[in-house]
């Protein structure tokens, strides 16, 4: 399995930015996919997630702002990020589970891809 993401980049305060993740040797149309981030310093960190239904989850940080949706067909998940504001100056990852379940607990994704950086200035 890989999942190679891309999409990153530098923007200014209240830019965009999309965010693409393709799976390889994956079928994601059953399965709990997610992105998530991590600051230097800190813990990685849920972002949203979409479960083997189409069920979304966003945490309470980006909602309103980002929105996760996933391309069965073209085995590719998407984060639209709107409004960034400098705190979400991250790297992001792709995660992909075994599972249909949906969950935002990092060590129960089984795959991980190996990040975009994000970087948004004030």
């Amino acid at each position: 399995v890989q999942l190679v993401e891309s999409g990153g980049g530098s923007v200014q305060a209240g830019g965009s930015l999309r965010l693409s993740c393709v799976a390889s040797a994956f079928d994601s149309r059953r399965a709990c996919m997610g992105w998530f981030r991590q600051a230097p310093g800190k813990e990685r960190e849920a972002v949203a997630v979409i479960g083997g239904d189409g069920i979304t989850s966003h945490a309470d940080s980006v909602k309103g702002r980002f929105t996760i949706s996933k391309d069965s067909a073209k085995n590719t998940l998407y984060l639209q990020m709107s409004s960034l504001k400098p705190e979400d100056t991250a790297m992001y990852y792709c995660a992909a589970r075994d599972s249909a379940h949906i969950t935002f607990i990092p060590y129960e994704y089984d795959y991980w891809g190996q990040g975009t950086q994000v970087t948004v200035s004030s």
